[in-house]
């Protein structure tokens, strides 16, 4: 072994002692509990190998189309499809508890006619088009098959809720006729329902399953790569040398480390899995709470998908339903990105203080110099990425070329190489990993579809407004609600879709602009992950953390409660996403929502350079949210208000005994 590859082996984040770090079966039961998606089949023998050699098919068909072309859309589409639905049957079975070591005879027939299903597309495509969609009896055959096999995958590998709700709205469909008041239509043929659904772009093979087989699932391939080559090691070893020696030193790596990956993955709960076990543990080490150790990383994790440049899925899907450029949507994602993490890193800072509670020890971390020489060549891949977005290349070309610098920037070092064993691993692993957003934006096109088959969407947003007497402030409340009740039970993208179809249009019909209702919905649906009763990603931390679930939301709730003030900032001051900027007023309103964040964790905490009573508080907390709030006037009056506090409790702290402990 070489001495760089010992230094690899010394400052590998798989080095934290065995008695703190939690087995690789134990997160995965944690995963497994909480995510449909992290209960496939370990697969062996000849079916492990045709099921591998099918997903890396599908990323090579991706790769290719990226790279030479794209196919027409509908064809496209469809044989995206195919690859996920057949992937799907083979890789989960129909219930959990049933053997996941091999394939039933059963499954092996389902992907068989899940692939005759959306076949049937592909290869009588231009039929198809030349009667204009008319459905022949054998259409309205294979149409109800592949709905039926939809809905099906979908319940094995997202869970029950969005089937269950992709089935509802099938049957409005076909009974609007019974559907109370303003709700009822003609109702609709079963022919009328597969040819709207099947056989055209507006609704299973819709712009939802358009993004997942174009952006999405390249970056979800680009993200498989990175990680085949080093880039989580790197990520977590570069958090631990920047940010493990401060104080609470291992809840600001959980915060670096979890946002860079997060962004990336986009699923809270894998990446709370993911960098959880690593970072839980070094949290409880230095003395944080299991609860709070727990949120540190649920909302770390929950956060990645608000950061730019890849924010998960949602900023392709925004990007196809408003028209508006993926770079635009970045930009505007910036700020609030910022703030959200600003906020974490202020709790657990001022935690910290207030708890006597230390870094690491140097002597345990790697040096920042080491990681970059080391691994630094890994960001290039993301450099190439940015750039390529800057100069106006599409995502999906950027997404390619990315996945080459990865595997060329790879072989600058022996330990990050990949041979051709890792790359047809990581070919593997992308097509994996993207079946879940397939089969999702599969599922809500039959949402879509029923929205624009009978106006179902812009009958609910007529109702929202109704419910709210017209008022813009009660409409945003109702579609508060109702996006964190969504987000309890759908994956993220599909509740943004979802959302975004049904209840956006209630926002712009009030004024609102497009891209601050779409960010709006967004938000709130990203944020039901970490807000009880239901919050996965907080369960899951608190389950590696050996902790209390709904006490562990309580706490990221508490920590992030920025992200509850954010979206209503889009509405009213749209400024904050960088629509049509003013430099003074821009400046003003980030400097006042930055001390609005500190605010914030100090009325939460108790603590700004001593610990703080009832009124100072309750002063802090107002004040913070105040900052918040629209016009300039009361954003000025904010900052004196705020930078006087913080110089009186400067002035009055004294030497307290500050109790260790958390």
């Amino acid at each position: 072994m070489s001495n760089n590859e010992k230094d690899v082996e010394k400052l590998s984040i798989g080095d934290v002692p065995a008695a703190e770090s939690l087995a690789e079966e134990q997160v995965q039961r944690l995963v497994e509990k909480y995510d449909t998606e992290s209960r496939y089949r370990r697969l062996t023998g000849w079916q492990g190998y045709v099921v591998s050699a099918w997903c890396i098919a599908m990323s090579l068909f991706h790769m290719y189309t990226a790279g030479i072309g794209l196919l027409p859309t509908a064809i496209q589409r469809a044989v995206h499809l195919t690859f996920a639905l057949a992937a799907v049957f083979l890789l989960y079975p129909a219930s959990p508890k049933l053997n996941r070591t091999k394939i039933p005879w059963y499954d092996w027939m389902l992907a068989a006619l899940a692939v005759v299903g959306t076949g049937y597309i592909v290869f009588f495509f231009n039929e198809i088009a030349r009667r204009g969609a008319r459905p022949l009896s054998s259409d309205v055959v294979l149409g109800v098959l592949t709905m039926v096999l939809v809905l099906e995958a979908g319940r094995r590998i997202v869970g029950k809720v969005l089937p269950t709700l992709s089935f509802l709205f099938l049957l409005y469909c076909a009974f609007g006729r019974y559907a109370p008041g303003m709700f009822m239509h003609r109702g609709y043929s079963l022919s009328r329902i597969i040819q709207h659904m099947y056989l055209t772009p507006e609704g299973l093979f819709g712009v939802a399953l358009g993004v997942s087989a174009t952006f999405v699932f390249m970056f979800i391939l680009f993200g498989a790569f990175l990680s085949r080559s080093g880039g989580a090691r790197f990520f977590n070893e570069l958090s631990l040398a920047v940010a493990g020696h401060s104080p609470g030193g291992p809840a600001k790596v959980a915060i670096v480390a979890s946002g860079l990956l997060g962004t990336i993955n986009g699923s809270s709960v894998a990446n709370v899995a993911t960098t959880g076990a690593f970072t839980i543990p070094l949290m409880k080490r230095v003395g944080y709470l299991p609860e709070y150790a727990g949120a540190v990383e649920a909302c770390a994790s929950t956060g990645g998908q608000l950061m730019p440049p890849i924010m998960g899925a949602g900023a392709f899907i925004m990007s196809e339903f408003l028209g508006i450029s993926y770079l635009r949507i970045a930009a505007a994602a910036i700020i609030p990105a910022i703030l959200y993490y600003g906020a974490l890193f202020v709790n657990v800072h001022i935690r910290a203080r207030r708890r006597g509670l230390k870094g690491l020890d140097r002597s345990e971390l790697p040096r920042v110099g080491e990681v970059f020489r080391r691994d630094g060549h890994l960001l290039i891949p993301l450099a190439v990425i940015i750039t390529m977005l800057l100069q106006k290349y599409t995502p999906l070309a950027a997404a390619y070329w990315g996945i080459i610098s990865v595997v060329v920037v790879s072989m600058f070092r022996a330990h990050t190489r990949l041979g051709i064993r890792e790359i047809l691993a990581a070919l593997d692993e992308g097509a994996r990993g993207a079946l879940g957003v397939a089969i999702a934006c599969a599922l809500v096109g039959f949402v879509v579809g029923t929205s624009s088959l009978t106006s179902l969407g812009l009958t609910i947003s007529n109702n929202i407004i109704d419910v709210a007497g017209g008022r813009l402030l009660p409409t945003l409340v109702l579609a508060m609600v109702a996006c964190l009740v969504l987000g309890m039970g759908l994956p993220t993208t599909a509740n943004y879709i979802v959302t975004s179809t049904i209840i956006a249009p209630a926002l712009i019909k009030l004024g609102v602009l497009p891209l601050a209702a779409h960010l709006f919905v967004f938000y709130f649906g990203i944020m039901a992950d970490l807000t009880p009763p239901v919050c996965l990603a907080a369960f899951t931390g608190a389950g590696i953390a050996g902790a209390d679930p709904t006490r562990t939301g309580i706490h990221a709730t508490r920590m992030v409660i920025v992200a509850y003030l954010l979206p209503y900032t889009f509405i009213y001051t749209p400024m904050i996403l960088l629509q049509q900027p003013e430099p003074f007023h821009l400046a003003i309103l980030v400097v006042a929502s930055l001390l609005g964040v500190v605010a914030l964790a100090a009325g939460g905490q108790g603590w700004m350079f001593r610990n703080l009573g009832v009124p100072s508080r309750a002063i802090a907390i107002l004040a913070g949210v105040a900052a918040f709030l629209p016009g300039t006037v009361t954003k000025v009056a904010v900052i004196a208000t705020l930078f006087a506090f913080f110089l009186v409790q400067r002035f009055m702290a004294g030497k307290e005994t500050v109790p260790l402990g958390a």
